[in-house]
């Protein structure tokens, strides 16, 4: 039986499609001689805006499709960027900033206890999966952790709606803060990295900000969010969580064998140098659809659930990170 839609649903299924179509025909138009310059206005924040606009304005079209299309299109994009990058320069990279990553995963996790638990009373779960979010790599830990802790959907929702929110507001910001403070390439990709939670905004800062700060960015977040790993673990042995799976990022190591395919084996001839480069453009154009996907699947509902206490502490914990980042960076 067919359920037939209202003039609203079907007027906003078919905005949400025009708006998709016109970001990846005006992405797919950039490799035109002489067009690229009129569609340069096609970047990650823009299509996360866009994205956003839309979900707060006209609610959901395709709930499950922007689930499903973000979660795979941002891992696809991600191991594509990995045939733009050298191994060795990306493990110089991933190396300078590995032990501040150990201590900041740590730290991040003890301090949102503390902001969470002890001074704002937020619920043992929920504290625990912002946390989390923070100190790795947002929603992917989230969903990653979740299962191991036992936690509700309800909590789930608040810590996911805390870190997407949070995320949202980092791809706009970051980059003016690093203009503003005048950061090279480098510092602003390890500050990325390290300070915004999820993957998909990492790389979409790093790539608004230049070419050099998105390898670092990408290099740096993928090394941190093998934490995923022994975090689960660890949950599992605080929580007595016994026999509960474990959710690997299994795109990760696709992205570090991206990178040997390039480094040894691409890189060694010019086609081959020009097969990884086009590789690595289409999939930061994939990327940037991806955020158009991210922002349209927020809803107010998302916004209702997080609530201002979960808010508060990511906003907290979040403060707290990205300044201790930079006082790593630059003392």
């Amino acid at each position: 039986m067919t359920v037939k839609q209202n003039p609203l649903q079907l007027h906003r299924k078919n905005v949400y499609v025009a708006i998709l179509a016109v970001l990846f025909v005006c992405l797919m138009l950039d490799y035109v001689p002489g067009v690229a310059p009129y569609v340069s206005w096609v970047t990650p924040p823009v299509a996360l805006f866009l994205g956003l606009a839309f979900a707060l304005t006209c609610g959901q079209a395709h709930p499950k499709f922007n689930k499903k299309m973000s979660k795979y299109l941002l891992q696809y994009s991600v191991v594509g960027l990995g045939f733009g990058m050298n191994l060795h320069a990306s493990l110089a990279s991933g190396k300078e900033g590995m032990e501040f990553t150990i201590l900041s995963v740590i730290g991040t996790l003890v301090i949102g206890w503390f902001i969470g638990r002890k001074c704002l009373k937020v619920d043992r779960n929920t504290s625990y999966l912002i946390s989390s979010g923070t100190a790795i790599c947002g929603g992917s830990a989230i969903a990653a952790v979740g299962p191991v802790l036992k936690a509700k959907d309800e909590e789930m929702s608040v810590a996911l709606g805390t870190i997407f929110i949070l995320n949202a507001i980092a791809l706009f910001i970051f980059p003016v803060i690093g203009h503003a403070l005048n950061m090279g390439q480098h510092e602003f990709g390890t500050w990325a990295a390290i300070a915004i939670h999820d993957t998909s905004s990492v790389v979409g800062a790093g790539a608004a900000y230049g070419e050099e700060a998105l390898k670092v960015a990408t290099t740096i977040k993928l090394t941190r969010a093998l934490w995923i790993i022994p975090l689960a673990i660890a949950t599992s042995f605080i929580f007595k969580s016994k026999g509960k799976k474990i959710s690997i990022p299994w795109f990760i190591f696709f992205f570090v064998l991206a990178m040997v395919f390039n480094t040894y084996v691409l890189g060694r001839t010019e086609t081959g140098v020009m097969v990884g480069d086009f590789i690595n453009d289409f999939a930061r154009k994939m990327l940037t659809i991806t955020l158009f996907f991210i922002g349209a699947s927020l809803s107010r509902d998302v916004l209702k659930a997080v609530g201002i206490r979960p808010l508060v502490q990511g906003v907290l914990l979040w403060v707290v990170i990205s300044v201790g980042t930079l006082a790593y960076i630059y003392l």
